[in-house]
């Protein structure tokens, strides 16, 4: 059984962390600063801490002005009102001119549970994934989370980090590595390859348990983290190896890592593939693994679709 914690704790004790060793790290939080864990910091940091309050579209455009000015800032809010309310500044005054700003939203996804439709950012990666400049981490659990947050810090530019709200399974280790672009192989496999990101991840894990001990396949598993870049090597090796892919995430199946995926796959090796998420429609109030079950992101479902694609093969 794997321990459950919630990423946006490690982010925010690595921000402390990360204050401590560089006077040149800011933080900006819009109204929502206990629930995204960076009040920590502004306690510590008060001169380099500032609330803007409920004014996303501020938040963004302080962002980029400090940033302009030679600062490391890491901007935070739910994910909802980080890509949607503030899209345009993001885009005219962070993506354009290519400044050194870590959006780091937290509340993404169906996992936002009952707050329901107006608070379940699903298309945040679609949003972000067209935007040049822009890279895209979404970290599988609490430990891969504080190593991504010390790594963007050090990374020059744009960067869109996808946090959940509700506590994840932590199947990462402490001496794994975490590098911008590249993917982690968890399981090797030959039958099939199962691509995961962020709380998909521990599902594709499952799923490959199941298809082992019940149907006699080996999975491949692959954390996807960084979302942009793709690790297209990774994939394409993957496809070879294994004749087929799954991919899994906890957003719509439109313009999401999987379909950054079957862009590489069209290109480069044809296989047949499957994109296990939410189906283009807005989510709606209820219970984290209720609405998880309804939705199909479960590891039940991914054994469907791995049968799937292995029958096409």
């Amino acid at each position: 059984m794997w321990e459950m914690a919630e990423q946006r704790d490690a982010y925010g004790k690595v921000l402390v962390e990360l204050g401590r060793q560089r006077d040149d790290i800011v933080v900006l939080g819009a109204d929502l600063c206990g629930s995204c864990k960076i009040k920590d910091f502004g306690m510590e940091f008060p001169e380099r801490f500032f609330n803007v309050g409920i004014a996303e579209q501020n938040l963004m455009g302080i962002s980029a002005g400090l940033a302009a000015s030679g600062k490391t800032v890491f901007a935070s809010t739910f994910a909802v009102f980080a890509t949607g309310r503030a899209y345009d500044q993001i885009r005219q005054s962070i993506a354009y001119p290519k400044l050194n700003v870590k959006i780091v939203a937290t509340h993404a996804g169906i996992t936002v549970g009952g707050d329901g439709a107006s608070h379940q950012m699903l298309e945040d990666i679609a949003l972000m994934r067209v935007l040049p400049n822009v890279n895209i981490v979404a970290p599988a659990d609490y430990i891969e989370t504080a190593k991504a947050t010390r790594v963007i810090a050090e990374t020059e530019g744009p960067i869109y980090v996808r946090l959940g709200r509700s506590n994840v399974p932590t199947i990462t280790q402490e001496d794994d590595p975490f590098e911008m672009g590249v993917s982690t192989m968890l399981v090797d496999g030959t039958d099939v390859t199962l691509i995961g990101t962020g709380i998909m991840v521990s599902r594709c894990l499952k799923a490959a348990k199941i298809l082992e001990k019940k149907h006699d396949i080996e999975a491949r598993v692959i954390n996807m983290s960084t979302i942009k870049p793709l690790d297209e090597e990774a994939i394409v090796k993957a496809a070879k190896d294994t004749g087929g892919v799954v991919t899994a995430e906890e957003h719509v199946v439109s313009q999401g890592m999987g379909s950054g995926i079957s862009q590489v796959l069209s290109e480069s090796y044809h296989v047949p593939m499957k994109r296990v998420g939410i189906p283009n429609v807005f989510g709606e109030s209820g219970g984290s693994e209720e609405l998880m079950d309804k939705y199909g992101l479960t590891a039940e479902h991914i054994v469907e679709s791995a049968h799937d694609v292995i029958s096409r093969r």
